[in-house]
């Protein structure tokens, strides 16, 4: 009787064994490092695995139970996040219903629409040339209630934003207006009042406040003049709007011929706001139009001490002296 029941027992023994070891082949710990796995649509499976590969243990489990749930054949592009201690079956059942972990989409000082798809091709699957057609979609903006693609750059935010990497143009611009709608609350709506602005031409301004000064604290200050000069019927005469009509953003200094390019963006040649933002303005850029300040300036200029705030003036007189002593420094630094 012993010599039949030492054998089983060691079967059973084996049995128990090879169990605990399959289980924690298939179960267990197996990633040995948090990695972050991008998977292009356009990516061979093969190309894949061999990422996948790099960061997992048990290899043969994993090309095992990839094979049997026939990931090869359903494998979808995005964005995973491979825990560590994760196990086979977590790491396959990921890939293969793509499950997807969100990436954080930023978005700031962007100057136009095409500037903003190159900026995003690197965050997100989309490249840039699928980007520009829809955020220059003249039908989507008139969907959406703006008069042209270039109204509707306003409904961008900066801001840090969680997409799924492989989010379609069309739905993140879908989902960016959800937040455009969010941002414009009802308090920001009763100030917006105040300046008798819609929510565009409050961006727009906000662009130019925003490319004038880096200066939170100023800002209210700068958006007051303009404000001003919307209000007297005086041209805004804003250097920002020299450099988006011209496309030339380097541009270091305005000069007299400068300011003849014919163009709408052009506050020199043209009364009023320009057609659209030259900009994506900051949150504190809007929010300082919102709360302008109410003063009786009607110019400013940069300080000669180039610290990136600027001297305020009510009469043409102050204005140009205050200029004067600007474009001297200008020329003393031998900026052109």
């Amino acid at each position: 009787m012993k010599k039949i029941l030492l054998p089983i027992i060691l079967l059973l023994l084996v049995a128990i064994g090879a169990g605990i070891w399959l289980y924690d082949a298939f179960y267990g710990n197996c990633v040995k490092e948090r990695h972050s796995l991008f998977v292009y649509a356009s990516y061979p499976y093969e190309q894949v695995a061999d990422s996948v590969d790099q960061y997992i243990g048990k290899k043969w489990a994993y090309d095992l139970y990839a094979k049997r749930l026939g990931l090869k054949e359903s494998l979808k592009a995005g964005h995973y996040v491979l825990e560590k201690g994760m196990s086979v079956i977590e790491v396959v059942r990921m890939l293969k219903l793509g499950l997807q972990t969100p990436v954080n989409v930023t978005m700031n000082n962007v100057k136009t629409p095409a500037y903003l798809a190159g900026k995003l091709s690197h965050q997100l699957h989309a490249d840039s040339v699928e980007l520009v057609k829809v955020l220059t979609d003249k039908d989507l903006a008139q969907k959406l209630g703006f008069s042209s693609p270039l109204t509707m750059f306003s409904i961008f935010i900066p801001n840090t934003y969680e997409f799924y990497w492989t989010v379609t143009p069309e739905d993140f611009v879908d989902r960016m207006y959800k937040e455009y709608k969010r941002f414009w609350t009802g308090e920001r709506d009763k100030k917006r009042e105040r300046s008798g602005l819609n929510r565009v031409e409050v961006s727009t301004l906000a662009s130019i406040v925003y490319e004038e000064t880096r200066k939170v604290d100023e800002m209210p200050r700068v958006a007051g003049v303009y404000v001003n000069r919307l209000k007297q019927g005086i041209p805004l005469q804003a250097d920002p709007t020299i450099k988006y009509a011209m496309q030339d953003f380097g541009l270091r200094r305005i000069l007299y011929r400068h300011l003849k390019y014919e163009s709408p963006y052009n506050t020199y040649l043209h009364r009023g706001l320009p057609p659209s933002p030259i900009c994506m303005p900051s949150i504190e850029a809007i929010d300082a139009v919102l709360n302008f300040e109410k003063h009786d300036y009607i110019f400013f200029c940069a300080r000669p001490t180039f610290d990136g705030y600027h001297n305020f003036a009510r009469t043409l007189k102050e204005h140009n002296a205050n200029a004067r002593a600007y474009q001297a420094e200008l020329n003393k630094r031998k900026i052109k």
